[in-house]
């Protein structure tokens, strides 16, 4: 096999291959091992090893793995003349997969309204790489605009791109991260979304191949976890070698001894492994090191378990005098925060050497036993980029203690208001606020129920060392309607006051678009750098909603910009990020956006961010700084504040969402050249 065929975007560039979902990107060189999990050719045509390019690879059909086996097949393409690259040589796939492709459809509005998908069970806590084969042959695309669509993996936004010219093969690799899920095996998607007008001719997608590869561990390992085998008795993460060796070697003796002999020892080895098993059920061992207990036993007292025996399906359950070790026993100079919970501590437990924050529930406080059983069950079950991870907890002795990934960063108001900190600058803040929106639409859509967080502030946006935001705080959380006949959920108004959703206040019906109401307050917190409430402004100034509603009105947004940020944003990103804000905080829910919409409004206001220092740089060449002190040869911008009133009307409303789509992140790695908008694969 050709030395560069799936490394040569690595082996040339420290850059590595873009992590979808992640900042950073993922390197691989020809030391590590990829596994093959799925190797398709995109139209129902099955590709034998001996019609390959001389590497007899199997290239299935996709019929299988496509949502609607039907939808949009291409007819092989006889007649064209396919034109391979330096980049893309004619080993690389074979011709029949460059001559067939799927799309959408002819229609317009029925591609607008679903997204085209495949979907491959994969194991889970790998790396996977993924590569799409792409090579326009219809005679009616003429133009790169002429097909221009979104990809998503793993139901998370990976790029935008643009039709290559005809003949021409492409590709596009991505590499996407499946940690911490609570299966032992789940199936990764890839989807294809149209754009519509006035972003590309035909709101279509394509694709001619799929590949999708495993990406060994650190250690070297390809293996997936062994099932079933449940330690009892863990100081730390399970180990792989001991369960498994006395079980084998009882399996042994069975097989030896035989009849009477065998029944005998394998009847002596279920009772002991039941014992066990029973045992597993107390809270602490009796040397006071923690366990991992099912999710069920931390949130009931119920003998019907309903937790799973997987590992991953487990909750570390700590002891009182493991968290009295990390802590110093609750030494005040460990305290790194202090909340309507209670304090919070930083804290290292048996002696690893990445921290961990201890929160520490008072007596007195607010948030009781429901609200921290609420919590451990809600991300006992969650695991995203974007969401705060909890590792264990503790309920000793009248205790109630959370133990979480230590954020070093702290929360995002530690760096807005109130603070020693320096300003963060405000591409940085846009992409805080795009991580942390990512986050609620997970939660509103990703999980297997909607759940709305209720309680979403900038306290409440955590942030680790590499400034990659983290919802948390899942006290308040409710699973929002599980049936399509109901709409809301009614509950009594909790929250903080500032951030409520006036609809919700009034008529306690809650909805997910109550949380946007709240991040609509969160992204005017970040503009402005001042609290939701302040009580010492004047009358009008002190609920920073309304302020912020009538300066967007007034067209008067320069008074209430973050002085630190004036003459640094460009003016056409401010409008947009204010449009969206403002449509967060419509008074009826139903008008707000999704928090989807959330994510690419805000993505395209970076996009026109970027765009417009870009083309300041051509002109000037001015050099800018981040607050971590690191250079950018992109000048500041010196636009004032918009002078133009926001409008938010419905018609405003839908034409920044229809923008949206035009956004991106950190493109993924290529092999081909990206304008600044989408990525071109001509």
């Amino acid at each position: 096999m050709p030395e560069h065929l799936y490394y040569n975007t690595f082996i040339d560039s420290n850059e590595g291959i873009g992590v979808v979902g992640l900042p950073s990107p993922h390197t691989l060189g020809t030391a590590d091992a990829l596994e093959t999990v799925k190797r398709l050719n995109i139209g129902r045509r099955f590709v034998r090893p001996a019609e390959d390019t001389g590497m007899y690879r199997t290239w299935e059909a996709d019929e299988d793995y496509v949502t609607s086996s039907d939808i949009g097949i291409l007819p092989v393409n006889t007649t064209i003349q396919l034109n391979y690259s330096e980049q893309v040589p004619n080993y690389t796939a074979p011709d029949v997969v460059y001559t067939v492709a799927r799309t959408m459809g002819t229609d317009k509005r029925i591609n607008l309204s679903y997204n085209l998908t495949w979907s491959v069970e994969v194991e889970t806590n790998f790396y996977y790489f993924v590569r799409l084969h792409f090579c326009e042959f219809q005679i009616e695309i003429n133009d790169p605009l002429d097909r221009v669509f979104r990809v998503f993996i793993d139901l998370q936004y990976a790029d935008v791109i643009k039709c290559s010219r005809k003949g021409v093969p492409v590709y596009r690799d991505f590499a996407v991260a499946l940690h911490h899920s609570q299966k032992k095996r789940t199936n990764l998607s890839v989807a294809l979304g149209a754009l519509p007008d006035p972003y590309t001719l035909y709101s279509d997608a394509i694709l001619n191949g799929l590949e999708i590869f495993k990406i060994n561990n650190p250690d070297g390992n390809l293996a997936g976890l062994n099932p079933d085998q449940v330690p009892n008795k863990l100081p730390g993460p399970p180990s792989a070698s001991k369960a498994p060796s006395s079980l084998s070697k009882a399996v042994k003796i069975a097989t030896v001894a035989g009849g009477t002999s065998g029944f005998t020892i394998l009847s002596l080895l279920a009772f002991f492994l039941y014992r066990r098993r029973n045992r597993a059920k107390d809270s602490t061992s009796s040397d006071g090191t923690s366990r991992w207990g099912p999710l069920s036993y931390a949130t009931t007292k119920s003998t019907k378990t309903q937790g799973s025996s997987r590992p991953s399906d487990l909750c570390r359950h700590f002891s009182l005098k493991e968290i009295r070790a990390a802590t110093n026993n609750f030494d005040k100079g460990f305290i790194i925060g202090v909340g309507g919970f209670g304090n919070v501590y930083k804290g290292y437990v048996h002696g690893d050497a990445n921290p961990v924050a201890i929160k520490r529930l008072n007596q007195g406080s607010h948030q009781g036993l429901h609200e921290f059983r609420t919590e451990i069950k809600m991300l006992s079950q969650l695991r995203h980029l974007h969401l705060v991870s909890l590792i264990g907890f503790c309920e000793d002795a009248g205790e109630m203690i959370l133990v979480y990934d230590y954020m070093a960063r702290g929360t995002l108001s530690d760096h807005l208001y109130n603070t020693d900190n320096p300003p963060l600058p405000w591409k940085q803040r846009l992409e805080i606020c795009i991580g942390a929106a990512w986050g609620l639409h997970y939660l509103h859509s990703g999980a297997k129920h909607t759940i709305i967080h209720r309680d979403v502030k900038t306290t409440n946006i955590l942030l680790n060392e590499k400034w990659v935001a983290k919802v948390s705080d899942f006290g308040l959380s409710k699973v929002g309607p599980t049936s399509e006949s109901k709409t809301h959920v009614s509950t009594a108004v909790k929250g903080t006051f500032g951030y409520l959703d006036p609809e919700y206040y009034r008529r306690q019906r809650l909805t997910d678009k109550s949380d946007v109401y709240s991040f609509g307050v969160v992204l005017f917190e970040v503009l402005c750098a001042r609290p939701a409430v302040s009580r010492m402004a004047p009358v009008e100034q002190i609920s920073l909603a309304e302020w912020a509603q009538s300066c967007c009105k007034s067209g008067s947004v320069e008074e209430m910009v973050d002085p630190h940020l004036k003459g640094a944003i460009a003016l056409e990103c401010l409008n947009r990020f204010c449009e969206i804000a403002m449509s967060c905080l419509q008074d009826e829910g139903a008008k707000r956006p999704s928090m989807n919409d959330v994510v690419w409004g805000l993505n395209f206001a970076l996009q026109l961010q970027v765009s417009t220092e870009l083309e300041v740089k051509d002109h000037a060449g001015v050099s800018v700084h981040d607050s971590d002190g690191s250079d950018h040869d992109a000048a500041s911008i010196r636009g004032s504040g918009s002078n133009e009133a926001i409008n938010t009307s419905d018609s405003d409303s839908g034409r920044w969402k229809s923008s949206r789509e035009t956004a991106t992140s950190t493109r993924a790695g290529s092999n081909d050249v990206c304008d600044e908008t989408m990525t071109s694969y001509d």
